[in-house]
């Protein structure tokens, strides 16, 4: 018997599965008909689910009247960045304006101009100051305001 006992040790013994099931689950079909039940309006959750949204609306109204003031800041503060930027560029196109004004009237480069256009200095004679009386009474008069003064027989 002690040979058949260690033949049957010796064989391989079928596996069995090593995963616990546990207890089946039983499911039950049960049909629940709630179409008699009465809803009943309950005054205190309703006051209180207004003051909620009131508060929230208000809280909402806060976060949105901050957020917008700070993007305003934050925009107001690129318009002045740019008008400064604009500033300083037109500040420059000014000073570079009036450099080239001054260049251009420079008299040495107006009749050194004049000289190769064929101009010749005027001759003694030739130039009428506009801002002197004239000396000939003949001679062309430039037009003048002067007070009028009204005499009215008294």
């Amino acid at each position: 018997m002690a040979a058949a006992a260690a033949a049957m040790n010796s064989a391989p013994a079928p596996r069995r599965n090593t995963f616990f099931t546990g207890t089946p689950e039983i499911y039950f079909a049960k049909a629940i008909d709630n179409s008699r039940l009465v809803k009943v309006e309950d005054p205190g959750r309703n006051r209180e689910m207004k003051q909620f949204g009131t508060a929230l609306a208000c809280l909402f109204l806060l976060v949105f009247t901050y957020a917008w003031q700070h993007f305003r800041a934050i925009e107001y503060g690129y318009q002045i960045e740019s008008s400064k930027r604009e500033l300083n560029n037109l500040t420059e196109m000014n000073r570079a304006l009036r450099l080239e004004d001054a260049s251009l009237r420079d008299p040495e480069r107006i009749d050194v101009m004049a000289r190769r256009m064929g101009l010749v200095p005027p001759e003694p004679g030739q130039v009428i100051r506009m801002d002197s009386a004239p000396v000939d009474a003949n001679a062309p008069v430039m037009a003048s305001v002067e007070p009028v003064i009204v005499l009215t027989g008294q």
